[in-house]
Order: structure tokens, then C-alpha cells, then sequence
């Protein structure tokens, strides 16, 4: 979920435009430079944040496909795009791989046009990530989606931008009730440190998108009510399957983590 404008407003920050810029991206603009700025500035470190996100979302997507049977994919907030998205991770084994992208924000929207020039089997949805319903009866996502076969779910860095009284569970519930025995959740979220990091962070956040809400490992959990969560649970990003799908990302596992690696929480479940 990022910006709900149909054109492209260089004068406001994008939440998509400032992860894009922390990720060392070039599709950003100089108000949204100026927000990750003050991440890069007077939060060093933070930037750590965004890489193992993002890394735990390419092994998250290799890993479905090398382990399970699914083969369709729906990413909400997909942000704007990076080396490794969830289709060219996803087709890179197994080329058959369906993808729908779903993101307001209009920056994001024109990538995505031109996606769909070079892939057929992607798909780009519209609709911000509070609208589940309108997002599975979208044309788009019925084109492209069979819900009588298991489907991957990926919420990767999105529902720490709903806030509580927007039921960031009553979403992930829609999904989960409307997806086939056997279909996968991945989740990425901002995980509570309590601690001063965390909570200059969320001030940040809170006061320029008017939205961030950090959780703890007990309230993301919650969030996948009624899934089997699997190993190795609600754990700091860089730990979860560390090494796993053949990635670089290899040494989580092992090293003592920084403060800012563990203010990012992943975790992937199924339905039973």
C-alpha cells in the first residue's frame, strides 16, 4: 500500500520512491530522498532494514517454488521493482510461474506497464491492500489466478503500514479464507525493539505517511491466526531460512545480528 493518486506527485514523499532509494534505487525523487535521508542520517544503520527485507522475500519465493506445488503468486505493495522480483525469482525455476503485482502507487503502476510488455504471465492490480475483495475479483487477478489451486500470499513489508483500527488481520483472514488448502503466507513486518531506534523510527514514519506501526513477534504471529506457522517461526528477517534457495544472503544464521537487522520480522505459514 503506498500513495492513492492516479498521477505521479514529485512534491510528496512515496513510501515505494524511499524504500526504492534506501535500496539504492534511481526511480525516486528529491522530497522522497529527503525522507530516507533522515533515515540515513540520524538513524544509521537503518538502511540495513530494507536489504534484509528484501532478501528474505527472494529466499521466501524461491523456496515455495522449489518445495511446494505452487506456482501462482499474488505480492501486495509490491513496491516499485529491484533486481530479483517475485516473477523473475519465481520463473527462474519454474517458468510457468504466474504473478499479480498489486500497488496504488502511480509510480509503481508505470513499471508495471511496462512489465507486462516483456511477461505474460504477470499481472498488475490497482487497489491498495485494504481492499482484499476487490483485489481477487479484479479482471487481472482472475485472468491470471486459479483459486481452486494453492496460491502464495505475500505480504512482504506492507502490513506494518495498516494500522490497528484499519484490521491489518481481518485482511490477512480475507486471504485465508479465500485461498485452497496447501496455499502459503509470507509475511515481512517492523518488529519492536523497544528501544530508542525503534522508536525514532515509527516517529519518522508516522509523521510523514501518517502510518508505520511497529509489532511485536506475539502480535505479527497473531496476524497468521488460523495457519500453520512453519519453521523457524516470527523470527529477525535475516535469520529466517538463512542461506536457504541457493542466495548469497548466507550468514544470518551465524552472525550476531545489528539492532537495526532485527527491527525487520519474517515469517511464513500455510493453510492447512
Amino acid at each position: 500500500m503506498t500513495g492513492e493518486s492516479s498521477a505521479i506527485d514529485s512534491t510528496r514523499p512515496s513510501i515505494a520512491r524511499v524504500y526504492d532509494y534506501l535500496l539504492g534505487g534511481k526511480d525516486n525523487y528529491a522530497v522522497d530522498r529527503e525522507i530516507g535521508d533522515v533515515f540515513k542520517r540520524d538513524l544509521p544503520g537503518s538502511v540495513a532494514i530494507a536489504f534484509a527485507n528484501r532478501a528474505a522475500l527472494v529466499r521466501a519465493v524461491g523456496e515455495i517454488v522449489a518445495t511446494t506445488e505452487v506456482r501462482q503468486f499474488i505480492d501486495l505493495g509490491s513496491g516499485l521493482p529491484t533486481a530479483d522480483n517475485v516473477h523473475q525469482v519465481a520463473q527462474r525455476q519454474a517458468p510457468d510461474a504466474r504473478v499479480v503485482y498489486v500497488d496504488t502507487d502511480p509510480q509503481v503502476l508505470v513499471h508495471g506497464r511496462a512489465l507486462l510488455e516483456e511477461n505474460d504471465r504477470t499481472r498488475v492490480v490497482p487497489l491498495d491492500v485494504r481492499d482484499p475483495e476487490g483485489i481477487r475479483n479484479h479482471p487481472d487477478t482472475r485472468e491470471l489466478i486459479d483459486f481452486d489451486r494453492p496460491v502464495a500470499v505475500m505480504f512482504s513489508a506492507v502490513l506494518h503500514h495498516v494500522n490497528d483500527d484499519e484490521d491489518p488481520a481481518g485482511i490477512v483472514r480475507y486471504w485465508r479464507d479465500h485461498v485452497p488448502s496447501g496455499s502459503c503466507f509470507f509475511v515481512s513486518h517492523f518488529r519492536s525493539g523497544n528501544n530508542p531506534e525503534t522508536a525514532e523510527a515509527e516517529k519518522v514514519l508516522q509523521a510523514t505517511f501518517g502510518r508505520g506501526r511497529w509489532r511485536t513477534d506475539e502480535e505479527i504471529e497473531a496476524l497468521l491466526d488460523g495457519l500453520e506457522i512453519l519453521e523457524p517461526g516470527i523470527v529477525p528477517a535475516p535469520r529466517w531460512r538463512a542461506g536457504a534457495a541457493g542466495t548469497a544472503w548466507n550468514d544470518g544464521g551465524v552472525r550476531e545480528l545489528t539492532v537495526w537487522e532485527r527491527l525487520i520480522a519474517a515469517g511464513m505459514a500455510r493453510k492447512p
